[in-house]
């Protein structure tokens, strides 16, 4: 399948800013096999909250009886958060802001979750592409353990005198 293979990023997610949840779900179904994990938010605060600690993330954003704030949101992007990615998800009857969305930065527009796995297909791109942090060989073997919460993990042998 065309999403194998996607790491785990800290700087790089996919998140969700919605308030249903139907986009989210509609890009889980798409992503089952791809191992991508989906963050969701409510709100464009809490949006913001997960962009300053993944700002490369590519962020799929629900226009709703509110799109000032999607707008203002695209507008700071490029100046904020340069290798985050925006798409704009909503219902039909909002497709009339898709000229607009687009012009202010948004890589894709989509007006119904049946249309999710472009949307879909264009995350795992960017994730892909997204370089991971340089890490120390330590927090590289911590990053790849399954079971273990790094911090807690250093933390732990941090803390443990040494022989």
């Amino acid at each position: 399948m065309i999403f194998e293979g996607i790491e785990s990023n800290p700087t790089a997610r996919l998140i969700v800013c919605e308030r249903t949840g139907r986009w989210a779900i509609a890009l889980r179904r798409e992503l089952a096999d791809a191992g991508v994990r989906v963050w969701e938010t409510r709100t464009l605060a809490g949006c913001l909250e997960e962009m300053a600690a993944s700002p490369a993330s590519f962020v799929v954003l629900e226009i709703d009886s509110e799109p000032s704030g999607v707008l203002q949101l695209l507008a700071r992007q490029q100046r904020d958060f340069p290798a985050a990615r925006l798409a704009i998800a909503c219902d039909s009857s909002y497709a009339a802001y898709e000229p607009l969305t687009r012009e202010a930065g948004a890589v894709h527009f989509v007006d119904s979750p049946r249309r999710a796995g472009l949307l879909a297909r264009l995350a795992c791109r960017h994730l892909a592409q997204t370089p991971s942090p340089r890490q120390s060989l330590t927090e590289s073997i911590w990053s790849s353990l399954p079971w273990t919460d790094r911090r807690a993990a250093s933390q732990s042998t941090a803390a443990r005198p040494r022989p």
